[in-house]
């Protein structure tokens, strides 16, 4: 028996095909684009203001607001990014 671990295929060619840079890059340009446009219509109260009264503890609506933004841009990139990427996974299983 051999102490050596057997050498894994390089993985680049795969994300290199399935242009997983590129998907990742779309998706956080439209997880930010969404999260600021929520932010400033919500905050800014662009239609109009929300009914009722609400206590933010510690930072403030802002705070929070900006805390939910940043959540809703990183689920919104994952979900973008790895549609894309399934996307060109198809179309490259079909060239082949």
């Amino acid at each position: 028996m051999s102490d050596e671990t057997p050498a894994r295929p390089p993985s680049a060619g795969l994300l290199d095909a399935l242009e997983v840079r590129r998907n990742a890059l779309v998706g956080v340009v439209a997880g930010v684009a969404l999260a600021v446009s929520v932010y400033l219509v919500r905050v800014f109260e662009l239609v109009g203001p929300v009914g009722g009264t609400q206590r933010y503890p510690g930072i403030g609506p802002e705070g929070w607001f900006l805390l939910l933004g940043f959540v809703l841009a990183s689920a919104t990139a994952l979900l973008v990014a790895a549609a894309l990427t399934l996307v060109t996974a198809y179309r490259v299983t079909r060239e082949l």
